[in-house]
C-alpha cells in the first residue's frame, strides 16, 4: 500500500477508529508485557477470559438496564437541549441567560450532585436524570450555534419573497443547524451513558454496569472491572457510530471530511 493510499484510508472513519483501538491494545499488552500482570493490571487476554466465564447471564441483565437508562436520559436531556434552542431562536434576547444556566449546569459535578440528586429521586429516575443533565449543555450549545449560522444571504432571500419569520425559521434556520444539531447528539451519547452509569453506582438500583462496577471494586475483581469499563466505551463508540449513520442521512447536503 503507497503512503497515499494509506492516507486516505486513515481518512475514513470506521479505519481510523480501528487503527485507534488496535493502537490501544498494543499499548495495553506491550504494558502488560513490560510491567508484568499485576492484580490490578490484568492482560487483555485475562480480561476477555473473565468475560466469557461471566458469560451472558452476568452481562446481558446489566447492560440492557444501563442502556435503558441512558437512552432515557439521552431522549430528555436531548428535548429539554433542543426545547430551549428553540426558545432562543424565537426570542433571542433570552440567549446569554440561556447560554449562562447551560454552563451552571455543565459545571455541575456530577459525582458531587449526584447524591443530592439521588436523595430527590431516588433510584432508576436518578440515573436518568443525571444522563439527561450530562446530555443537556452539550445539545444546547450544539443547536443554538447551529441555528446562528444560517447565512444571512439566505435569511434575506426569504423574506424578499415575502417569507415571514416563522418562514425564515422554518426554511433556512433550522435546515442549516442540521448537521451542528446532528454533531451534538453524537457528542451526547457517552454523556447519557456516563450520568447512567454514575447513578447506579450511587446505589439504589439492583442492576446496571455501574452496581455491576461497585461489586466488581468491592469484590476486588480487577478483571470484572476492566471488562465492564471497556464494554461501556464499547457501547458509547457503537451509539456514537450510529447517530453519525442516522446523521448522514438525514443531512445529505452537509460538507463530509475529504480523504486526502
Amino acid at each position: 500500500m503507497t503512503a497515499t493510499a494509506f492516507r486516505r484510508a486513515l481518512g475514513r472513519p470506521w479505519i481510523g477508529g480501528a487503527v485507534g483501538i488496535a493502537l490501544l491494545l498494543l499499548v495495553w499488552w506491550l504494558g502488560t508485557a513490560g510491567l508484568g500482570s499485576t492484580s490490578s493490571f490484568p492482560t487483555p487476554a485475562a480480561v476477555v477470559q473473565s468475560v466469557f466465564s461471566d458469560g451472558w447471564a452476568f452481562y446481558g441483565p446489566n447492560l440492557s438496564a444501563t442502556i435503558s437508562r441512558a437512552a432515557q436520559g439521552y431522549l430528555w436531556g436531548n428535548l429539554a437541549g433542543l426545547a430551549v434552542a428553540s426558545l432562543v431562536l424565537v426570542v433571542p434576547r433570552l440567549e446569554e441567560l440561556v447560554t449562562q444556566f447551560g454552563v451552571i449546569s455543565n459545571c455541575l459535578p456530577v459525582t458531587a450532585v449526584g447524591p443530592i440528586i439521588m436523595v430527590i429521586f431516588g433510584g432508576t429516575a436518578s440515573a436518568i436524570f443525571l444522563g439527561a443533565l450530562l446530555v443537556f449543555f452539550t445539545t444546547l450549545v450544539g443547536a443554538i450555534l447551529g441555528m446562528k449560522s444560517a447565512g444571512r444571504g439566505a435569511v434575506e432571500l426569504v423574506a424578499a419573497y415575502g417569507g415571514g419569520r416563522w418562514t425564515q425559521i422554518r426554511k433556512v434556520k433550522l435546515i442549516a443547524a442540521l448537521p451542528a444539531i446532528v454533531t451534538a447528539l453524537q457528542v451526547a451519547v457517552p454523556g447519557a451513558l456516563l450520568g447512567a452509569i454514575v447513578g447506579e453506582y450511587l446505589g439504589g438500583i439492583d442492576s446496571g454496569i455501574g452496581v455491576a462496577l461497585n461489586a466488581a471494586q468491592r469484590q476486588i475483581l480487577p478483571e470484572r472491572v476492566w471488562a465492564l469499563s471497556i464494554i461501556a466505551g464499547l457501547i458509547s463508540l457503537a451509539g456514537y457510530a450510529l447517530i453519525g449513520l442516522l446523521g448522514r442521512a438525514l443531512t445529505p447536503w452537509a460538507p463530509r471530511k475529504a480523504a486526502r
